[in-house]
């Protein structure tokens, strides 16, 4: 029987954190990338890496009921993910108010700040959600051997390329293999 939308939902089908669990490629060119922030004593906190279709599932529609109004009886159904998105009053009828705030809940617990894809760099293995602290100041090797002085954020996202590793500007923590 399906479950209603709220925040019983946000534990399952949790996002990996673990960078071998990227795209082989991508995770190893995160990895050389991390290994040479690390060396040169800049911290890194990793939020996500990759996301199991399933959230982005659940996430996506989330937003699109609570932020966009969507008609929760229009979101059509993913195998695996047995959620009733539809939430309904004393008498049975569908209740559009309660369905919004269930998905606003869950929109504010998964942290979201922009509509979320239902096919993205992180459903890929392509994307990386990180927090690089301490770094300005730093000197970092590049991919070539070379080291950098980080001054700036820019700085940063130039190393981050010569790796593979590109800085999504208007998105904090996202980088990927192509910038997006």
């Amino acid at each position: 029987m399906p479950q209603l939308s709220g925040p019983i939902w946000i534990a399952r089908f949790p996002t990996s954190t673990d960078v071998s669990d990227l795209s082989p490629t991508f995770a190893l060119s995160v990895a050389e990338f991390l290994q040479a922030l690390r060396a040169a004593g800049a911290g890194v906190s990793i939020a996500a890496t990759l996301r199991p279709p399933e959230r982005a599932y659940l996430m996506h529609h989330a937003w699109r009921i609570g932020r966009e109004q969507a008609d929760a009886a229009t979101v059509p159904a993913m195998a695996g993910v047995d959620i009733d998105w539809v939430h309904r009053d004393r008498q049975g009828r569908p209740n559009a108010t309660a369905s919004r705030a269930a998905a606003l809940g869950m929109v504010g617990q998964y942290g979201i700040v922009f509509r979320p894809a239902l096919t993205s760099r992180h459903t890929e293995g392509r994307a990386i959600d990180m927090t690089i602290s301490n770094f300005l100041g730093r000197t970092v090797r590049d991919a070539e051997g070379d080291e950098v002085r980080l001054r700036t954020a820019a700085d940063l996202h130039s190393v981050g390329a010569s790796y593979g590793v590109h800085k999504l500007a208007s998105d904090p923590p996202h980088w990927s293999d192509d910038g997006h």
